[in-house]
């Protein structure tokens, strides 16, 4: 049994030192009532920024100015892929990383598991991605970018946001459309097979974003509820995390063309504003019993991390980096334009980035 009062330096190992100093007991210490509010008022927040971008898409009677969607789609961005490495990858790797006490344990010593699961993470979304790719052009005999440049360029977004002709540069900004737009727009039987075809191709991608977000949003819940003197630092923090990943959630869906499948945005972003609070609550009915610091805690917590972790990744760099400013045919040619997507990709991830520092 290892005494660390007596500490035999010689005799020691390295997973005996690590293991006393990773591993702790429960360590609620009260304040049930603000854990309690927690719940509420992560649900309210996470439920709100999420369906904002989707209602204020199908209100045009709300006159959202266009410069708005554009900064909740690309502050999104910044924020999903600063979630990625700050909020899962670095977890992960304290919790299952080599100098670690479950890296250093047995099986987990003798090889880069946290990094093998992010890459069989990475590898396992590429393949589904390609396999859509393939299903799609299969199916409707189109790549996605053609397909992606027809379903951009057959309306007018800026001109159902505020009423006025838009420019060619706004013309080519990816953005959505009202419902009645999109009723005009795919009013023929081939348009409708268009939008389909879209909506399948871009939705596989967004299940996958927001499932890996999800596997995140279970753990920060789960230690929300027992966590010990940290609460206070954590509550506000949680707050502005849920917020912002609901923003980007949101806002994405958003540009996804749902056509008949009108319930399902709403399903997803009751999904993404249930997972945490809901964990809090299981957090808060085994307050006493269960230690996010035991060894078995650490592994689970780690393994979803690196999961989450290889899944937002893919998606945060090609999902969304790669094919919004590289491949995208409708990119705007408007350089002030382009200038304030990256500022608000990058705003969106120094945000994200920072929260990291508290959780």
């Amino acid at each position: 049994m290892f005494n660390p009062e007596n500490v035999n330096l010689n005799t020691a190992s390295t997973e005996d030192v690590l293991c006393y100093l990773a591993i702790s007991e429960n360590d609620y210490d009260g304040h049930l009532g603000a854990r309690i509010s927690s719940i509420f008022v992560i649900l309210f927040v996470s439920s709100a920024f999420t369906v904002f971008p989707v209602i204020s898409k199908r209100m045009p009677s709300w006159k959202i100015p266009f410069w708005a969607y554009i900064f909740a789609r690309y502050f999104g961005t910044g924020v999903i892929v600063a979630t990625a490495f700050v909020h899962l990858l670095d977890p992960a790797y304290k919790r299952i990383g080599p100098k670690t006490c479950v890296g250093e344990s047995g099986y987990w010593a003798e090889y880069s598991w946290c990094a093998a699961i992010v890459l069989a993470s990475v590898v396992f979304v590429f393949l589904l991605d390609l396999a859509a790719e393939v299903y799609v052009e299969h199916k409707y005999g189109v790549h996605r970018n053609e397909d992606a440049t027809n379903v951009f360029l057959s309306h007018d977004h800026a001109q159902a946001i505020d009423g006025q002709p838009a420019s060619d540069s706004e013309k080519n900004v990816s953005t959505p459309t009202t419902d009645e737009t999109r009723a005009d727009t795919y009013g023929s039987e081939g348009d409708s097979v268009t939008a389909e075809r879209s909506f399948r191709q871009q939705i596989a991608a967004f299940l996958l974003l927001e499932f890996g977000i999800i596997f995140h949003s279970v753990i920060i819940g789960l230690n929300l509820g027992v966590t010990g003197s940290e609460f206070s630092t954590l509550y506000p923090v949680l707050v502005f995390h849920q917020s912002f990943e609901g923003l980007g959630i949101g806002a994405r869906m958003s540009a996804i063309p749902f056509g008949e499948h009108k319930k399902l945005p709403w399903l997803l972003c009751a999904a993404y504003a249930l997972t945490t609070p809901i964990s809090i609550a299981i957090g808060l009915g085994v307050r006493t019993t269960y230690s996010p610091s035991s060894k078995v805690s650490l592994i689970i917590q780690g393994v979803l991390n690196a999961v989450s972790a290889g899944v937002l990744i893919y998606s945060g760099l090609v999902e969304l980096l790669a094919r919004d400013f590289l491949f995208d045919p409708c990119r705007t040619k408007r350089r002030s334009r382009l200038l304030f997507m990256l500022a608000c990709t990058l705003l969106g991830a120094g945000i994200m980035a920072l929260i990291g520092k508290w959780a």
